[in-house]
């Protein structure tokens, strides 16, 4: 069957009519308010309409969901148990290690002598790498006091101000630290380079030091206490072992500092003639 041409013209027609009155300059006011009527008693329908279809849509989600949510929950259960056991272990060696220290009669260092303060400025760039912290002499900040983060070592302070101090990280090239690997006890010296990943150097011909090996400080340079950690030793594309430091898991935002008093050489606070006297007498 054959299309009329005269039907054909006037479907051409409409149709140009009905696009230039959709645009919304040339839209009369009453079409307007018309098809706005219309949308808004036709939008409960088709809302109303679509739901069912909406929910039986979902239900493969849903149910995929529970059983994601099922398994999250079992993982958690086991690392509940597991940290139970892990904090009853912990518990018993902090008490252990209790006994050591009254029996050695050793003083831990109070948590609540260090001082905290927030990083204000970072004063890192091809040459330096150096923090500005809000604390300074009047906080009891002095030259030389370790800086640390919740997770390790971060550098020690190098200019104390009255109220601001810059600390030296252990990436800049100035920093020399000497740090041990806890497993065997071997020494090294971390040398910044201006890298994320600080070299050890001195290690010896054959140190007993393996990838992954905990390092802290070794307190044998006297300007670090000893056991403060620093970072995993790893090796680097050309053999050379380096440190991947704790302090850079997160970015260095709040930090302490430690009041730490290095030992004093016996001539520089010698002991008066008249009390070895006494002590022989």
């Amino acid at each position: 069957m054959r299309f009329p041409t005269l039907l054909f013209i006037v479907c051409i027609f409409v149709s140009c009519i009905l696009i230039y009155l959709d645009r919304p300059e040339s839209r009369p006011q009453a079409l307007t308010g018309l098809r706005a009527g219309f949308n808004d008693l036709a939008t409960p329908v088709l809302d109303l309409s679509v739901r069912p279809f909406r929910g039986f849509a979902n239900i493969g989600p849903w149910w995929k969901r529970q059983f994601e949510l099922a398994e999250e929950n079992r993982a958690l259960r086991m690392q509940a148990a597991e940290m139970r056991a892990w904090r009853d272990a912990a518990l018993s060696l902090q008490e252990r290690n209790a006994r050591y220290r009254e029996a050695l009669n050793l003083q831990a260092d109070a948590a609540e002598d260090r001082i905290s303060a927030w990083t204000v400025a970072d004063r890192s760039n091809a040459f330096v790498r150096s923090r500005l912290i809000d604390a300074g002499y009047d906080d009891g900040v002095r030259p030389g006091y370790p800086a640390v983060n919740v997770y390790g070592l971060v550098g020690r302070t190098v200019e104390v101000g009255r109220s601001s101090t810059r600390v030296l990280l252990l990436t800049d090239i100035n920093s020399r630290v000497a740090v041990m690997a806890d497993r065997s006890n071997a020494r090294a010296l971390l040398v910044g380079d201006n890298t994320e990943f600080p070299r050890l150097e001195y290690l010896g011909a054959e140190p007993d030091l393996q990838e992954g090996d905990r390092i802290v400080t070794s307190g044998d340079d006297n300007v670090m206490p000893r056991g403060v950690p620093v970072g995993q030793a790893v090796r680097d594309r050309d053999g050379r072992w380096r440190v991947a430091l704790f302090s850079r898991t997160a970015p260095i935002d709040l930090i302490w500092i430690w009041p730490f008093e290095p030992v004093q050489a016996p001539e520089a606070d010698p002991v008066p003639e008249d009390l070895f006297q006494e002590g022989a007498n």
